[in-house]
């Protein structure tokens, strides 16, 4: 599940985090992710969420809550309270859940969006006491967000403010000359030094405070983070600048100097550093969103013979709702009167809408465009089309891919090192450098605390991953797995199965060869009337076609990657590929040459054999989707090469394969073999992804390095692959690609400055650059490179957002 968690900013937050959750001894693989303040992980056995949030409450980042209020009918007596808590504690994700007898209400408290609200009130449903949610469980996290962003700016505003009169008295005078010595003789230069301590010290406690309460306690613990390099920085500047106005005495000759303005000026500059990231952060969660919203909030619900308005997260299977025409569906279900035209495309891609009748099956988050419908809900909450999608993208938003192995390793001593080169560059300034050493020392060790961003480092690769693959979900390309987001970027070739995938997957049948065709068809339709693939439909439709009447076969059974056999009105009945035949030892004859014209063609032959002796050869033509030339094109345009693996006839998958330009082929094989026509086509191209939609695609999907399912295929298929193409073309093959490579490529850049920022950056604020030059880094220069840094990443990472569909 995922979990979202406060009090991340940096990437030593999220170290600190991971940290937590694998002390945990029920809680395996969890993966922090520092862009969508989040914590992905598995429970290894039930009802340990309330200790899994304290732990991360101790370590200093609590877990999201929601609360939601359930009536529970007939539950009056204690172990009916038992029962019912029992069964919701169970429920990973739930905190605490409190019932009272006396009211029929339970409080259930859980990790907010880990659990649906339906999901609770159904597992009150199986304890056998009818279950009512009354009220919660709407916790708007965006909204939560929103707020959150507002106090930044808000704290932001006010800092500036405290701390301009600040700056102005210390800093204008390096502008206009002469302006501290006419200051000084209007105001005296105590009574100035004691309105800057007053001013600091109020954009210290009051906007500040959130640097200090959240940096001190990581620093008692030992486990320093970025909250706690601006809280040592900025109270070294204030003590020192407080001791210098107060008690000048304590100092030497010339160094009772003042360092208010850099104390306040850092904290306004990282407050707005952290204002605009907040923004920026808000962005990448864009796509997600724009899911979320597909959904209604509300729904009509037929209940108790009225028409009621309920919330979505209410809705319960069995439900009937009443969808009246410009309304979005609120969930998965199937038509139970009324006829309407249906816009399907945020799952298809696809803009005609389609129509919808009795019986027929709707998709949550669609859009019923004109008449009515009555809708009975099939699939609710988390089990919906659109609910998987959305989880689909989440958990590959909050993927660690390979390349974040080594920010890891960095980041886990990154703070406390910087620390030590703080301490070491204020010790050696104060042995060797130049008067007023004290200062100098001071500015130096301020600057480099102040100066170093594990924020960047943090936020390199989430934030590109986030934008990356919620942009690929609006271009119809899921990433199951976020590994698959680096992997396909080193794909050298591309492997297709035919049927579904390079084809529609709706074939028809051309040809009936033989000495009584009709007779044949029949025999063979009554056959294939048992089997579930695209060309035994296509045979059963000629057969209808003609109005030929079908017998019920006997003992049939079906021969993966051979055909069909059966037992006809007494007769044995083969249908097959020529290896069936093969296998079978029935002789081909004259029909052979034929097989070889029609696979020339581009069509699939089947044989026929009746009782021993082949009676008749059947051609099956699939017609290549309209979008297939493109997209093999587009694959060849960006140096991949284009294989095609299949069970067809070798003559039909050459002509195929010479139609579209496909540069390897491998054809009769059967599932097994297409894995090892993978295997060989990675050891001779390297990194290979393989394309499929059919249970006989499952194998190789696993397989490959980089599996693609298209998404109108089996859920076998679907659940096998790395990637789905929602859409169903093949199109999303090199988008999905392209994808991979822009955002491998921004996370690099990424990466680069932020590592480049820390190494170039910290040791120029310790002072390397005075002997050569005579010049120290500001604090507050230190500040705007800081905040700027975040910024720079995130912004860079936004860019994705406007990735093109490959062509």
């Amino acid at each position: 599940m995922t979990i979202k968690v406060e009090g991340m900013h940096c990437a030593s937050c999220v170290t600190r985090v991971e940290d937590t959750l694998k002390e945990l001894p029920f809680v395996a693989d969890p993966s922090v992710n520092l862009a969508g303040e989040s914590a992905r992980l598995r429970f290894t056995e039930p009802g340990h969420m309330a200790e899994t949030a304290e732990a991360l409450a101790r370590a200093g980042y609590p877990v999201v809550t929601d609360v939601v209020e359930i009536a529970v009918e007939g539950m009056g007596d204690a172990a009916a309270v038992a029962k019912v808590e029992g069964a919701l504690d169970d429920i990973p994700g739930v905190l605490e859940a409190s019932a009272n007898p006396a009211t029929g209400i339970v409080r259930v408290t859980f990790a907010a969006g880990a659990v649906a609200p339906s999901a609770l009130a159904d597992a009150v449903d199986t304890t056998g006491y009818r279950a009512e949610i009354r009220s919660g469980g709407g916790l708007d996290l965006d909204a939560r967000k929103a707020a959150e962003t507002r106090v930044l700016r808000r704290d932001m505003v006010l800092a500036a403010l405290l701390t301009l009169p600040v700056f102005i008295v210390e800093m204008a005078g390096h502008l206009v000359p002469g302006f501290h010595d006419w200051l000084h003789g209007l105001i005296g230069m105590q009574a100035l030094r004691v309105a800057e301590f007053a001013l600091t010290a109020i954009v210290l406690a009051v906007p500040g405070r959130r640097f200090f309460t959240q940096g001190v306690p990581q620093l008692v613990r030992m486990t320093p983070d970025m909250n706690s390099l601006v809280a040592v920085g900025t109270a070294a500047a204030f003590v020192y600048s407080t001791l210098a106005t107060f008690a000048p005495g304590l100092f030497p000759a010339g160094t009772a100097n003042v360092y208010f303005e850099s104390a306040a000026v850092i904290v306004t500059l990282i407050l707005f550093g952290r204002w605009m990231e907040a923004k920026a952060k808000g962005r990448t969660g864009e796509a997600i969103r724009a899911l979320m919203d597909l959904a209604p909030k509300t729904a009509r619900v037929e209940r108790d013979g009225q028409t009621v308005d309920l919330p979505t997260a209410e809705i319960r299977a069995g439900d009937v709702l009443v969808v009246r025409p410009g309304e979005a569906i609120a969930t998965d279900g199937e038509v139970l009167s009324g006829d309407s035209w249906v816009d399907e495309s945020m799952i298809t891609g696809e803009p005609v809408p389609v129509e919808k009748a009795e019986g027929d099956a709707v998709t949550g988050g669609t859009v019923n465009t004109n008449g009515a419908l009555r809708v009975s809900a099939t699939r609710v909450g988390a089990d919906t089309t659109l609910a998987q999608i959305i989880r689909l993208v989440e958990q590959a938003q909050g993927a660690k891919l390979p390349i974040q192995s080594l920010v890891d390793k960095v980041t886990r001593w990154f703070v406390p090192g910087v620390m030590a080169i703080a301490a070491v560059a204020v010790a050696v300034w104060l042995a060797f450098g130049p008067d007023p050493a004290l200062s100098f020392a001071l500015v130096a060790g301020v600057a480099v605390l102040i100066i170093a961003c594990p924020c960047a480092m943090g936020l390199a690769t989430p934030t590109s991953i986030m934008v990356g693959t919620g942009r690929g979900a609006e271009l119809g390309v899921l990433f199951r797995k976020g590994d698959a987001l680096q992997a396909l970027e080193g794909v050298r070739v591309v492997a297709l199965d035919k049927t579904g995938t390079l084809t529609k997957g709706q074939p028809e049948l051309t040809d009936v060869i033989g000495d009584d065709p009709d007779t044949v068809l029949r025999l063979a339709a009554s056959v294939e009337a048992q089997s579930e693939h695209p060309i035994a439909a296509a045979i059963l439709r000629a057969a209808e076609d003609k109005g030929l009447a079908l017998s019920e076969p006997k003992g049939f059974r079906a021969l993966p990657g051979f055909g069909l056999k059966a037992e006809v009105e007494g007769q044995a009945v083969l249908i097959g590929a020529e290896r069936l035949m093969a296998r079978e030892k029935i002789g081909t004859g004259a029909l052979a040459q034929e097989a070889e014209r029609l696979a020339a063609l581009g069509k699939t032959p089947l044989y026929v054999a009746v009782d021993g002796a082949v009676a008749a050869l059947l051609a099956v033509e699939d017609p290549i989707k309209d979008t297939t030339p493109d997209a093999i094109a587009a694959l060849h345009a960006m140096g991949i090469e284009v294989a095609m693996i299949t069970g067809d006839a070798q003559g039909t998958a050459d002509a195929i394969a010479a139609r579209l330009g496909i540069d390897h082929v491998t054809a009769e094989v059967l599932p097994r073999g297409k894995v090892k026509a993978l295997e060989a086509l990675r050891a001779e191209h390297g990194t290979t992804a393989f394309v499929g939609d059919g249970i006989n695609d499952a194998p190789a999907l696993a397989a490959a390095d980089v599996g693609l399912a298209i998404g109108t295929g089996t859920d076998v298929a679907i659940g096998a692959a790395d990637v789905v193409l929602s859409a169903g073309e093949l199109s999303g093959v090199p988008t999905a690609i392209h994808l991979s490579r822009r955002t491998m490529r921004n996370i690099r850049q990424n990466l680069f400055w932020a590592f480049g920022y820390n190494v170039v950056l910290i040791p120029v604020a310790a002072g390397v650059l005075y002997p050569a030059f005579g010049t120290m880094l500001s604090p507050m220069l230190a500040a705007f490179a800081m905040a700027m840094s975040s910024v720079f990443v995130l912004t860079n990472a936004l860019r994705l957002r406007f990735v093109k569909v490959a062509t």
